[in-house]
Protein backbone atom coordinates (compact mmCIF):
# COMPACT_ATOMS: atom_id res chain seq x y z
CA UNK A 1 0.00 0.00 0.00
CA UNK A 2 1.55 3.52 -1.07
CA UNK A 3 1.57 6.11 1.88
CA UNK A 4 0.22 9.58 0.54
CA UNK A 5 2.74 11.96 1.50
CA UNK A 6 0.60 14.47 3.47
CA UNK A 7 -2.78 13.43 5.09
CA UNK A 8 -5.75 15.47 5.38
CA UNK A 9 -7.06 16.75 8.92
CA UNK A 10 -8.63 13.35 9.89
CA UNK A 11 -7.14 10.79 7.46
CA UNK A 12 -5.80 7.13 8.36
CA UNK A 13 -2.85 7.27 7.19
CA UNK A 14 -0.58 4.18 6.67
CA UNK A 15 0.77 1.98 10.03
CA UNK A 16 4.06 2.81 8.97
CA UNK A 17 3.77 6.28 9.67
CA UNK A 18 2.06 5.84 12.79
CA UNK A 19 4.75 3.02 13.96
CA UNK A 20 7.26 6.12 13.86
CA UNK A 21 5.17 8.08 15.39
CA UNK A 22 4.38 5.83 18.07
CA UNK A 23 8.27 4.79 18.52
CA UNK A 24 8.88 8.04 20.03
CA UNK A 25 6.41 7.76 22.85
CA UNK A 26 8.55 6.92 26.39
CA UNK A 27 5.43 5.32 27.10
CA UNK A 28 5.51 2.21 24.06
CA UNK A 29 9.30 1.63 24.78
CA UNK A 30 9.90 -2.06 25.09
CA UNK A 31 7.30 -2.87 23.22
CA UNK A 32 7.88 -5.87 20.21
CA UNK A 33 7.17 -5.14 16.58
CA UNK A 34 3.79 -7.26 16.82
CA UNK A 35 2.63 -4.76 19.52
CA UNK A 36 3.77 -1.79 18.22
CA UNK A 37 1.65 -2.67 15.00
CA UNK A 38 -1.11 -3.43 17.31
CA UNK A 39 -0.91 0.34 18.21
CA UNK A 40 -0.71 1.72 15.49
CA UNK A 41 -4.00 -0.09 14.43
CA UNK A 42 -6.15 1.83 16.46
CA UNK A 43 -3.81 5.36 15.25
CA UNK A 44 -4.87 7.84 13.03
CA UNK A 45 -3.12 10.97 12.37
CA UNK A 46 -4.33 14.95 12.35
CA UNK A 47 -2.98 17.98 10.96
CA UNK A 48 -3.40 21.18 13.29
CA UNK A 49 -2.54 24.89 11.94
CA UNK A 50 -0.92 27.15 14.09
CA UNK A 51 -3.66 28.49 16.50
CA UNK A 52 -5.97 24.93 15.60
CA UNK A 53 -7.11 23.36 18.68
CA UNK A 54 -7.21 19.99 18.93
CA UNK A 55 -9.33 19.73 21.85
CA UNK A 56 -11.01 22.50 24.17
CA UNK A 57 -12.24 22.66 27.73
CA UNK A 58 -15.84 21.25 28.84
CA UNK A 59 -15.04 18.04 25.99
CA UNK A 60 -15.52 14.47 26.50
CA UNK A 61 -13.21 12.79 23.92
CA UNK A 62 -12.03 9.53 25.71
CA UNK A 63 -8.92 9.80 23.23
CA UNK A 64 -5.14 10.32 23.62
CA UNK A 65 -3.05 12.40 21.58
CA UNK A 66 0.53 11.80 20.80
CA UNK A 67 2.70 15.12 19.07
CA UNK A 68 4.38 13.56 16.05
CA UNK A 69 5.44 16.90 15.11
CA UNK A 70 5.22 20.78 16.25
CA UNK A 71 4.45 21.71 19.39
CA UNK A 72 1.14 21.89 21.37
CA UNK A 73 0.21 24.97 24.30
CA UNK A 74 -1.73 23.49 27.29
CA UNK A 75 -3.64 26.13 28.52
CA UNK A 76 -6.79 27.21 30.84
CA UNK A 77 -9.16 30.20 31.20
CA UNK A 78 -8.91 32.40 34.55
CA UNK A 79 -12.41 33.58 35.22
CA UNK A 80 -11.39 36.94 33.70
CA UNK A 81 -10.59 35.02 30.47
CA UNK A 82 -6.70 35.01 30.70
CA UNK A 83 -4.84 32.48 29.77
CA UNK A 84 -3.09 30.82 32.29
CA UNK A 85 -0.02 28.22 30.32
CA UNK A 86 0.48 24.65 32.08
CA UNK A 87 2.74 22.93 29.58
CA UNK A 88 4.56 23.30 25.87
CA UNK A 89 3.95 19.87 24.41
CA UNK A 90 6.69 18.72 21.54
CA UNK A 91 7.32 15.28 19.86
CA UNK A 92 6.86 12.02 21.63
CA UNK A 93 4.55 13.40 24.35
CA UNK A 94 1.20 13.32 24.34
CA UNK A 95 -1.93 14.77 25.92
CA UNK A 96 -6.05 14.38 26.84
CA UNK A 97 -4.83 10.94 28.70
CA UNK A 98 -6.99 11.97 31.26
CA UNK A 99 -10.07 11.31 30.00
CA UNK A 100 -9.26 7.90 29.66
CA UNK A 101 -9.82 7.27 33.32
CA UNK A 102 -12.19 9.55 33.78
CA UNK A 103 -15.67 10.68 32.97
CA UNK A 104 -14.97 14.24 33.55
CA UNK A 105 -14.64 16.55 30.23
CA UNK A 106 -11.57 17.89 29.89
CA UNK A 107 -10.49 21.02 32.08
CA UNK A 108 -8.25 22.64 29.21
CA UNK A 109 -7.51 23.75 26.08
CA UNK A 110 -4.56 22.05 23.74
CA UNK A 111 -3.78 24.29 20.87
CA UNK A 112 -1.27 24.06 17.92
CA UNK A 113 1.99 26.44 18.50
CA UNK A 114 2.99 25.76 14.60
CA UNK A 115 1.50 23.32 11.99
CA UNK A 116 1.62 20.52 13.96
CA UNK A 117 0.63 16.67 12.97
CA UNK A 118 -0.76 14.51 16.04
CA UNK A 119 -0.84 10.48 16.20
CA UNK A 120 -4.76 10.60 17.56
CA UNK A 121 -5.01 6.97 19.67
CA UNK A 122 -8.54 5.53 20.36
CA UNK A 123 -9.00 5.83 24.10
CA UNK A 124 -11.61 2.70 24.07
CA UNK A 125 -8.95 0.80 22.07
CA UNK A 126 -5.88 1.39 23.54
CA UNK A 127 -7.91 0.88 27.01
CA UNK A 128 -7.92 -2.23 25.79
CA UNK A 129 -4.28 -2.54 25.25
CA UNK A 130 -3.30 -1.50 28.32
CA UNK A 131 -5.13 -4.84 30.04
CA UNK A 132 -3.50 -6.88 27.52
CA UNK A 133 0.03 -5.12 27.84
CA UNK A 134 -0.03 -4.03 31.66
CA UNK A 135 3.85 -2.50 30.50
CA UNK A 136 1.94 0.41 28.75
CA UNK A 137 -0.70 1.23 31.73
CA UNK A 138 1.76 1.23 34.23
CA UNK A 139 4.35 3.52 31.98
CA UNK A 140 1.17 6.07 31.28
CA UNK A 141 0.78 5.63 35.39
CA UNK A 142 4.68 6.56 35.81
CA UNK A 143 4.07 9.63 33.52
CA UNK A 144 0.78 11.26 35.02
CA UNK A 145 2.66 11.10 38.28
CA UNK A 146 5.30 12.85 37.00
CA UNK A 147 3.33 15.64 35.50
CA UNK A 148 1.82 15.84 38.79
CA UNK A 149 5.25 16.23 40.54
CA UNK A 150 6.20 18.89 37.90
CA UNK A 151 2.21 20.94 38.34
CA UNK A 152 2.84 20.62 42.55
CA UNK A 153 6.51 22.21 42.02
CA UNK A 154 4.89 24.64 39.74
CA UNK A 155 2.14 25.92 42.24
CA UNK A 156 4.65 25.77 44.98
CA UNK A 157 7.13 27.92 43.04
CA UNK A 158 4.64 30.30 41.95
CA UNK A 159 2.88 30.32 45.65
CA UNK A 160 6.19 31.09 47.18
CA UNK A 161 8.90 31.98 45.29
CA UNK A 162 9.74 35.26 44.28
CA UNK A 163 9.58 36.60 40.34
CA UNK A 164 13.52 36.42 40.08
CA UNK A 165 13.55 32.74 42.14
CA UNK A 166 11.27 31.87 39.50
CA UNK A 167 12.70 32.76 36.54
CA UNK A 168 16.06 32.02 37.46
CA UNK A 169 14.79 28.17 37.82
CA UNK A 170 12.72 28.08 34.76
CA UNK A 171 16.41 29.36 32.80
CA UNK A 172 18.19 26.06 34.57
CA UNK A 173 15.32 23.93 34.13
CA UNK A 174 15.15 24.96 29.91
CA UNK A 175 19.37 25.36 29.91
CA UNK A 176 19.92 21.71 31.46
CA UNK A 177 23.56 21.60 30.83
CA UNK A 178 23.39 23.76 28.16
CA UNK A 179 25.21 27.32 27.98
CA UNK A 180 22.27 28.60 26.21
CA UNK A 181 18.45 28.88 25.98
CA UNK A 182 15.97 29.45 23.07
CA UNK A 183 12.78 29.69 24.41
CA UNK A 184 10.07 27.30 23.39
CA UNK A 185 6.96 29.82 23.55
CA UNK A 186 6.72 33.29 23.26
CA UNK A 187 7.54 35.84 26.35
CA UNK A 188 4.19 36.05 27.09
CA UNK A 189 3.41 32.56 27.16
CA UNK A 190 6.47 32.30 29.39
CA UNK A 191 5.13 34.71 31.86
CA UNK A 192 2.12 33.40 32.22
CA UNK A 193 3.51 29.60 33.01
CA UNK A 194 5.38 31.82 35.79
CA UNK A 195 2.40 33.39 37.10
CA UNK A 196 3.86 36.81 36.22
CA UNK A 197 2.80 39.48 34.01
CA UNK A 198 4.89 40.13 30.31
CA UNK A 199 6.14 43.48 31.34
CA UNK A 200 7.46 42.25 35.40
CA UNK A 201 8.93 39.40 33.25
CA UNK A 202 10.70 41.40 30.41
CA UNK A 203 11.95 43.69 33.51
CA UNK A 204 13.44 40.77 35.46
CA UNK A 205 14.94 39.09 32.66
CA UNK A 206 16.72 42.91 31.65
CA UNK A 207 18.06 43.17 35.45
CA UNK A 208 19.36 39.40 34.96
CA UNK A 209 21.49 40.91 31.71
CA UNK A 210 22.52 44.26 34.09
CA UNK A 211 23.76 42.05 36.56
CA UNK A 212 26.29 40.34 34.05
CA UNK A 213 23.91 36.75 34.80
CA UNK A 214 22.26 36.30 30.97
CA UNK A 215 22.63 37.49 27.67
CA UNK A 216 19.74 38.34 25.62
CA UNK A 217 19.50 37.64 21.89
CA UNK A 218 16.80 38.12 19.92
CA UNK A 219 13.28 37.45 21.04
CA UNK A 220 13.92 34.08 22.41
CA UNK A 221 17.69 33.03 22.58
CA UNK A 222 19.38 33.50 25.77
CA UNK A 223 23.05 33.18 26.73
CA UNK A 224 23.85 31.74 30.42
CA UNK A 225 26.82 33.62 31.73
CA UNK A 226 26.52 32.82 35.65
CA UNK A 227 24.91 29.64 36.14
CA UNK A 228 26.47 29.30 39.94
CA UNK A 229 24.55 32.35 40.76
CA UNK A 230 21.42 31.86 38.91
CA UNK A 231 21.21 28.45 40.90
CA UNK A 232 21.93 30.42 44.00
CA UNK A 233 19.30 33.21 43.45
CA UNK A 234 16.51 29.53 43.14
CA UNK A 235 17.60 28.82 46.87
CA UNK A 236 18.28 33.09 48.32
CA UNK A 237 14.67 33.57 48.70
Amino acid sequence: MQCNSHCDAHSHCCSSEHETCIELVPIFKGLNEEEMLEIAGITSSRILRKGELAYGAGEVSNTMYVVHKGKIKLYRLTAGGKEQVLQIIGPGEFIGELTLFSSLPLSDFAEAMEETTLCVLEGSKLKELMGKYPLIAFKVMDELSRRLENAESRIEAISLGSVAERLAAALMDLAAEEAEVELPMTKGDLASQLGMSQETLSRKLTEFQDEGLITLQGQRRIIINDRTELESIINKY
